[in-house]
């Protein structure tokens, strides 16, 4: 196995495992929010920490779950023409589109490093009346874009290989009987 090929690998098995781990706060949040509607509805005694709570874990899993999601070609994308080219034709497309993937997430990493170092420095907390600290919930924005980007040039890497036909990197299941390029 060469170097790219490990590459992709080591990026794609990180943030399976991170996306695996992550799919488990959607229990702690059910959990919590019917714990919540019992405290409130059934013993008058509603919490002043949980909706809160639920809330930041909900902000960590939408942000560190873009890499895995990346991974599993589960973005939303518009389909018109890209399902109805060759699996090269789609490559290069896909490098094409891919300055703007970059453009967009380099900022946000800039952006979010920046944030959460500011975060970070503050020890900020939410404010409420329960007051948790927040940094922790900021330090993930970065942290999940950075695990995107890692899985955005991993997928380079794969339609620039696709694309031109090289050998460090065979598709295990996308291409099909048949089709040309």
């Amino acid at each position: 196995m060469n170097v790219l090929t490990a590459f992709i690998t080591g990026v794609t098995r990180l943030n399976d495992f991170v996306g695996r781990w992550l799919a488990l706060l959607v229990f702690v949040m059910f959990v919590l929010l019917i714990g919540e509607v019992g405290f409130r509805y059934l013993l008058n005694a509603p919490t002043s920490w949980t909706n809160e709570l639920t809330q930041m874990l909900f902000g960590v899993y939408a942000v560190m779950s873009g890499g895995y999601i990346l991974a599993h070609k589960g973005h939303v994308n518009v389909d018109l023409l890209h399902s109805h080219l060759s699996p090269r034709k789609r490559a290069l497309m896909d490098i094409a589109t891919s300055l703007l993937f970059f453009i967009f997430t380099l900022a946000l990493l800039w952006f979010g490093i920046d944030m959460a170092r500011e975060s970070m420095a503050s020890w900020e907390t939410s404010y409420s009346a329960w007051n948790p600290p927040i940094w922790p919930v900021k330090l993930a924005i970065p942290v999940g874009t950075g695990l995107l980007v890692l899985q955005g040039l991993a997928k380079l890497l794969e339609d620039i290989a696709i694309a031109f036909n090289l050998d460090y990197y065979r598709p295990v299941s996308d291409t099909s009987e048949g089709e040309q390029s």
